[in-house]
């Protein structure tokens, strides 16, 4: 059984250093990490958490200030601990906190903190696999679950002459609250999720101008419709034939979202799930839609490069914004610790994810890299299981 888990920050206990007994270790402590962690302990497997930072939850406490889930209460619950109904329906980033120390605790999940895995080699014997970690640690696994995060390291583009840019270009990582940009001109670069709500966000914390530079025009859908949650509906025809759920799609939003190509958003000609089959997830409108509509959010080209204080716009405009947010992405980031396993696709994303192992590297699990329409946590908490059952099974 799990021993205790240690106090946060504290030294790998000597029963982990050893190469004896072999436990699953689990690299990461945010959602994917603590489901993996928690369902294996049910399956009577021993599992030890690995998070470089001083706490479980690091990314989420990192969030701005304003973020709700965009999944219901009851589907973004990780296994065997559901989500206290005062949360509310759209649980916020503080409660989430909340809910994954109390999940830690409630499991009685063994996590060492402060600790960071660089590289994940499989041992010479080929029975196991080798983790190197901080402080020159070796550590020996019977199996890896690797639950680094959807959005590990925060990406900005290369953009030309992006180095002398005179105005302030921070990622929506570093964005908090609205407070710095009271009286500002802010171009947010990029309309997913994180940057359509960081640009309301702005309007309403007192930004004097706040522009959203578009590349791709989104698919917009309400979070929810008459009190049907946008999630509901993608679980129910998540597999469905694309073409049926596109033709869905296209009708849902057009009795549902008003027509916003007069204030520079078109609607998509590609089918939203063909878009998301390749990786392109629908705007949830929290706020979004009004915005655009009253022109407090206004939608320009796609950014192409700098020119000291100004930035030009894919269509030869040329814009003087006091801050540019960039809402660009992140990347998984897993070239260094995997990479030269073969375990990874072109774009640098596990081949392979919840039960079922990479050929050639079996034992080595991943979670939480994909961003499913049905809802992150809730393919989390299904992977959980899975990869548990596989072990316990395994013996």
């Amino acid at each position: 059984m799990p021993e205790s888990a240690p106090a946060p920050g504290a030294a790998l206990p000597a029963s982990i250093d050893r190469t004896d007994g072999r436990p699953v270790y689990v690299i990461g402590g945010g959602p994917g990490g603590l489901a993996a962690a928690a369902a294996l302990r049910e399956q009577g497997l021993r599992a030890v958490v690995l998070e470089k930072s001083g706490s479980v939850g690091a990314s989420w406490r990192r969030h701005y200030d304003r973020l709700h889930l965009h999944t219901i209460r009851r589907w973004s619950a990780l296994p065997g601990l559901a989500m206290p109904r005062r949360f509310g329906r759209w649980v916020s980033r503080d409660d989430m906190v909340r809910y994954l120390e109390k999940y830690a605790e409630h499991h009685e999940l063994e996590v060492v903190t402060g600790v960071e895995v660089s590289r994940i080699d499989r041992t010479e014997d080929g029975t196991a696999w080798q983790l190197s970690a901080t402080g020159g640690r070796v550590l020996t696994g019977r199996a890896v679950v690797v639950a680094t995060g959807f959005n590990h390291t925060p990406r900005i583009p290369a953009w030309p002459g992006r180095e002398g840019f005179t105005g302030d270009l921070v990622h929506a990582a570093q964005y908090r609250d609205p407070a710095p940009y009271a009286g500002k001109d802010v171009l947010v670069v990029g309309i997913g999720n994180t940057g359509a709500e960081i640009a309301v966000d702005l309007v309403e914390g007192g930004a004097s101008r706040v522009r959203i530079a578009v590349r791709t025009t989104p698919h917009i859908v309400r979070r929810s419709t008459a009190g049907w949650p946008a999630q509901a509906t993608a679980v129910l025809v998540r597999r469905l034939p694309v073409r049926l759920v596109d033709r869905a799609g296209r009708l849902m939003c057009r009795v549902s979202v008003p027509d916003l190509a007069e204030q520079g958003l078109p609607r998509p000609s590609t089918g939203l799930y063909s878009r998301v089959r390749e990786g392109a997830i629908p705007v949830q409108d929290v706020g979004l839609i009004d915005a655009v509509r009253n022109g407090r959010v206004v939608p320009v080209a796609a950014v192409e490069s700098f020119d000291g204080d100004a930035v030009v716009l894919a269509d030869g405009t040329r814009i003087t914004p006091d801050t540019v947010i960039a809402a660009t992405g992140y990347e998984r980031a897993l070239e260094d610790l995997v990479g030269h396993l073969g375990v990874l696709d072109a774009r640098g994303r596990p081949v392979v994810h919840g039960a079922r192992t990479p050929e050639g590297a079996p034992g080595l699990y991943f979670t939480g890299f994909t961003n499913p329409i049905s809802g992150m946590l809730r393919e989390i908490a299904l992977d959980a299981r899975k990869i548990a059952g596989r072990l316990a099974r395994k013996g």
